[in-house]
């Protein structure tokens, strides 16, 4: 089976090719034939941030001499594909529909089955592509858009145990990095500033810790690191390392004590997970990975975090998710639509006090 995967959701414009087949005893195998990612990064780092529209035209711009260049170090032509698949949400609603209509054209042109991605989905399967791991495992998905512990139980098959009541993981890495005055994108910078600082120089509180639900909040520890930096100002080189250094310890003990009661509901639920699988941009910070493999050293199940170029968005990642659906038949129509928001959990309620409009939900 050879999928073609095409990833537009946010600023990486990027295509892959992977092949997907079976060993005698029946176990599956994958093979990343080619990925490739063009990052918008220079584009957006004026601003701060990514600018939709700029981000949109890029991909616009940019995304056929990518797919022609996936195709050919995978050296597959386009009528071998056994599918198609693309990224069709959540994300930034242009750059989708960018990623969505390429994906529907090569497919009715060559009369290849499609597939529309749930890039959520994409990241909570990425594990099996990398590891071969079985269902039902962990998951802990945190990027700029979202903060989620899952329960993976199969293809198609998400409980979301927990989320963020306001800021995702990453968006709050980006915004500390912002206010502080480092250079974008945010979040390495905070990881790179941190690793230099002070932990132990300011206290800053840990949202939602014992609480007997596993969601997370970020907003007021945001506010604290603001107040603080205001204080401060102007601030020194050794002010902006403590901050991050602080910052990013409050954070490694929010995922310590929420992903523990996460663990614990799915275990009560489901039964022992095959292993704890972390996902997403924000899963490339060492330090928290490192709080990673303690929570699963505790919880005496292995860790599994996919290479950092498939933490964060890659079409590879779309291409397998495309080829695990297609294995099973599940196929999308010519009027499958793009989306802003698509929650892998369609029976998931938000929690008390979630603004419902945020692309994390």
């Amino acid at each position: 089976m050879l999928v073609l995967g095409i990833e537009t959701t946010c600023d990486e414009t990027a295509a892959a090719v992977i092949e997907r087949g079976t060993d005698g005893a029946g176990h599956f195998q994958a093979r990343i034939l080619s990925n490739i990612v063009h990052s918008q990064t220079e584009a957006h780092a004026p601003y701060g941030g990514v600018v939709p529209e700029i981000a949109a035209r890029a991909h616009v711009d940019l995304l056929d001499g990518i797919v022609a260049r996936a195709m050919r170090e995978a050296n597959v032509e386009f009528r071998q594909l056994s599918g198609v698949a693309a990224a069709a949400g959540p994300g930034l609603i242009g750059g989708v529909i960018v990623g969505l209509t390429t994906a529907k054209a090569i497919a009715l042109v060559h009369d290849t089955p499609l597939i529309a991605v749930n890039h959520l989905e994409a990241h909570a399967l990425t594990p099996r592509l990398t590891n071969g791991i079985a269902f039902p495992y962990c998951l802990f998905l945190a990027s700029g858009g979202h903060t989620q512990i899952v329960a993976v139980r199969g293809v198609g098959e998400y409980v979301r145990l927990g989320t963020t009541v306001d800021d995702a993981m990453g968006e709050a890495f980006d915004k500390i990095a912002k206010m502080l005055g480092l250079p974008y994108p945010g979040g390495p910078q905070v990881e790179r500033a941190a690793a230099a600082g002070n932990a132990t120089r300011f206290a800053f509180p840990r949202p939602m810790l014992g609480r007997p639900d596993a969601n997370f909040s970020l907003s007021g520890l945001k506010t604290a690191v603001r107040n603080e930096a205001s204080r401060l100002t102007p601030l020194r080189e050794q002010d902006i390392t403590d901050l991050c250094a602080s910052f990013q310890a409050a954070v490694l003990d929010s995922i310590a004590d929420r992903l523990g009661v996460g663990l614990k509901i799915f275990q009560e639920r489901f039964g022992m997970p095959t292993a704890l699988v972390a996902a997403g941009g924000v899963a490339s910070n060492q330090a928290i990975r490192r709080a990673l493999q303690d929570v699963a050293g505790k919880a005496r199940i292995e860790l599994i975090v996919p290479p950092p170029a498939l933490c964060t968005d890659n079409g590879a990642m779309i291409a397998w998710a495309g080829a695990e659906r297609l294995a099973l038949g599940l196929l999308d129509d010519m009027d499958a639509a793009p989306r802003a928001r698509w929650s892998l959990d369609a029976d998931a309620i938000a929690p008390a006090g979630f603004a419902k409009t945020r692309a994390a939900y």
